[in-house]
């Protein structure tokens, strides 16, 4: 049985695939000289691994926890006998952190960057029969030049960092096309106005083709458009005559067939969908579709215990959002992780929003490589995950604190906020959650104050809620949102760690959670929080679940709290 064997990319779905998933040789490289070594040559490799799972966890089958300076993958496979004549493409969910692949022995491709997605075209390499595909993933996370979010840089985990992911922790999968193909399409919906904006990228002899679009909903046709295709760009309008909007909670999704054809032959297809939903800002409130929406956010940081960044199926990357919602959130701050292309999927479908976020730790942003490097990497999340309707803004940073503004941290955050809204105009960008704010849409705070009068003192109406930190960010009006706080601790066996003191009973933990939400629902220039956090993660024991997602309070009296009507929904 092939692990993950569900389709990658819900988005951009083709129906010739093979999945690569399941058993690979593989050998760690600890000091880097495996190319010098002849590990591209090698047969066999010294062990195996089950991919997509990383060494480091127990779903791979190796379970090895210290550091790797690289690791060496290698299988075959035979291509199907209808790939002949056709381009052929290998596919990578994701690899940390530095990816070069050979096939056959022959070089076909490199990628930097353990977050985002990417392809190569591996047609002037495969044969007839039997491939071999070898990859080497670098990962020097001690570099100071490479983004790794919550992985610890120690041996082992402590504080909020955790187990490391090293090489392949995403689906590996093959594709092929005819020379003209799809090769990457941008949807833009506009729910007040009931249209989609399709912006598709194409490649090949296109003279004489044409692309199109059609849209349905439920299975009923809605609307199509069609243009010529021979600048391999193209931009049409898609226009809903009773448009069906997504929401929180609302998930109306219509179907989209992406074809390019030529004298009636249809050279490539791709089954897609969208949701149709406009965002927007009412003074301090966030819109949905012209309507307030309180964000009653979950901290998510996408860790399992047997997979650490990889879900064990795809039912448990529901069941995250299932169990987020079962507690009153109507969504999630996803984050210092890129979560794969699924997980987004399943909030598609069940109208739960989120915001995307770079795992920004490990770079230094004073550092003068670090644009390149960052944005770079960053860029292509944004580029692969915009066209979720779930997905409802973006942050590039989390926490960048120590330097005053003016400086070349400042600098980048301004830059980071600028590349962002250069490519997405439609979504709000937090330049750097909880720290310095250069250029930001939303005012964001941290605060884990455990004392809940005070915390109602501090975010009583009339209060002040900006400039908490003088040197490093000023309030210009923005809507306000608390990005962290709660972060109870509650771990009856004594181990671990949460924020303040730990409650001595469920009663009096429940009593501290009431408090501090309320406190900020209650305030009329807040529109919304991210309670820390969904679950907990090895040593960090703050969540509303065990780490093996057993729920640790009483659901319905924690969502009762959660969902109740906020003063600025009023």
């Amino acid at each position: 049985m092939i692990p993950r064997s569900e389709y990658p990319r819900p988005q951009f779905r083709r129906k010739d695939w093979l999945n690569l998933n399941g058993n690979w040789q593989f050998e760690i490289d600890h000091a880097g000289t495996g190319r010098a070594r002849g590990l591209i040559e090698k047969q066999p490799l010294d062990g195996s691994i089950t991919v997509p799972f990383c060494p480091e966890s127990k779903l791979s089958g190796v379970e090895y926890t210290d550091f790797m300076r690289a690791v060496w993958y290698r299988r075959t496979f035979v291509l199907p006998a209808k790939t002949e004549g056709k381009r052929v493409f290998m596919n990578f969910g994701a690899v940390d952190y530095a990816a070069e692949i050979w096939i056959n022995g022959i070089s076909c491709g490199t990628h930097r960057g353990g977050y985002s997605s990417f392809q190569i075209e591996i047609t002037k390499a495969v044969k007839t029969g039997e491939n071999t595909v070898v990859l080497c993933a670098d990962d020097d996370q001690l570099s100071g030049r490479q983004p790794f979010g919550k992985q610890s840089n120690r041996y082992g985990s402590y504080g909020c960092s955790y187990t490391r992911t090293t090489g392949i922790w995403q689906t590996v999968w093959l594709e092929w096309t005819n020379e003209e193909r799809i090769k990457s399409v941008k949807l833009t919906p506009d729910g007040i106005n009931g249209t989609l904006l399709v912006e598709a990228e194409l490649e090949g002899n296109l003279i004489g083709c044409t692309f199109k679009a059609q849209a349905s909903f439920e299975g009923e046709y809605e609307t199509e458009a069609e243009l010529d295709a021979d600048a391999g760009q193209v931009r049409l309008l898609l226009m809903m005559e009773e448009p069906k909007l997504w929401n929180v909670g609302q998930p109306n999704l219509y179907d989209l067939k992406l074809t390019l054809q030529k004298d009636g032959k249809v050279l490539d297809a791709a089954d897609s969908y969208f949701g149709l939903r406009s965002l927007s800002f009412d003074g301090k409130k966030f819109l949905i579709n012209g309507k307030s929406v309180f964000q009653r956010l979950i901290l998510d940081q996408g860790f399992y215990p047997d997979g650490v960044y990889t879900a064990p199926n795809d039912e448990e990357l529901k069941n995250d959002i299932l169990r987020s919602m079962a507690m009153g959130f109507n969504g999630a701050r996803l984050h210092q992780k890129v979560f794969e292309q699924r997980f987004l999927y399943w909030a598609d479908k069940l109208g739960y929003i989120v915001w995307g976020e770079m795992a920004s730790w490990g770079i230094d942003p004073k550092d003068a490589a670090t644009p390149e490097i960052f944005l770079r990497e960053w860029l292509e999340v944004v580029k692969r995950d915009y066209n979720s309707p779930a997905l409802i803004g973006w942050c590039p940073w989390n926490e960048t604190w120590g330097e005053s503004l003016g400086g070349a941290k400042e600098a980048t955050m301004r830059l980071s906020y600028l590349a962002t809204k250069a490519y997405d105009a439609t979504r709000p960008c937090i330049d750097a959650s909880g720290g310095i704010h250069a250029l930001t849409d939303i005012y964001d705070t941290h605060d884990y104050e455990q004392n809940v009068e005070i915390y109602k003192e501090r975010y009583a109406p009339g209060q002040p809620l900006y400039d908490r930190f003088e040197r490093q960010q000023h309030y210009e009006g923005q809507p306000v949102m608390i990005s962290e706080y709660g972060g109870i601790g509650w771990n009856p066996d004594g181990a671990g760690w949460g924020y303040g003191n730990n409650p001595k009973t469920i009663e009096e933990l429940v009593a501290r959670y009431k408090g501090l939400t309320d406190a900020l629902l209650d305030n009329p220039d807040i529109m919304g929080f991210c309670y820390t956090q969904l679950t907990d993660v090895e040593q960090e024991r703050n969540g509303l679940y065990y780490y093996d997602r057993r729920p640790k309070f009483d659901q319905k009296v924690i969502s009762a709290i959660t969902s109740r009507k906020a003063a600025i929904e009023e």
